[in-house]
């Protein structure tokens, strides 16, 4: 989990991770130069759970080359994500996992709702076959991926070029290299639509977008100002 000024929603995030029922895990979190107190909170769930590692870094890099680091220091065979401001369910890590090992996939997502209304999200994507749908859109909730780390570090972790999309292009990388993955037909993840990086940075994400989709390297900079 990467946080950046979430000391509002962070603690909702962890306890969600904490209280799962499966508890053989490590949960690593990066503090990516936040200007409140997210630090502070982070510290106190880190004395009161040793499960939780914390890293900090120096200055904002962003979600693609924190995520990187944390992967880099995880010592499982499976990584998975939570993002700040979400919520995982309290069975998602060992529903996941079983989904994952009993049908030999590389790496799965779950269905998600909103946390503000409990509607579904990318209720009909569920149904397209993914490599036509990855064509146009992301059909995958990024905050409830769960993948082999050996897969992960075949693809070449997150290309760092994406400052934004870097899911979509993780996505779309693993499909057209005939990885095996799926998403789970269970509602297994709350995502907060609210004031989020998908709406605060909408061009930039539309950007890096279009970038996958026509597999074209992101050069213009100025969409990150």
């Amino acid at each position: 989990m990467s946080v950046h000024n979430e000391e509002n929603n962070i603690n909702q995030a962890i306890e969600s991770i904490l209280n799962q029922t499966y508890t053989n895990f490590e949960f690593l979190i990066i503090d990516d130069a936040s200007e409140d107190n997210s630090l502070q909170v982070l510290k106190e769930y880190q004395r009161l759970d040793e499960r939780i590692n914390i890293f900090k870094n120096k200055e904002n890099i962003g979600l693609t080359k924190s995520l990187n680091i944390l992967a880099n220091n995880s010592s499982a065979p499976i990584i998975a994500r939570q993002d700040a401001d979400d919520t995982s369910h309290p069975n998602r890590i060992s529903a996941q996992l079983n989904f994952l090992i009993n049908k030999k996939l590389d790496a799965s997502t779950t269905k998600a709702q909103i946390m503000s209304s409990g509607q579904e999200i990318n209720k009909l994507s569920y149904f397209i076959p993914t490599k036509i749908i990855i064509k146009l859109k992301n059909p995958f909730i990024h905050g409830s991926l769960m993948m082999k780390k050996s897969v992960f570090n075949k693809l070449g972790m997150y290309d760092e070029k994406f400052y934004y999309a870097q899911d979509y292009k993780l996505f779309s990388d693993l499909i057209k290299q005939n990885f095996n993955i799926k998403i789970m037909n269970e509602i297994l993840y709350t995502l907060n639509t609210n004031n989020n990086i998908s709406s605060k940075f909408s061009m930039q994400q539309k950007y890096f977008a279009d970038c996958v989709k026509k597999n074209k390297v992101p050069g213009n900079e100025n969409i990150l100002k």
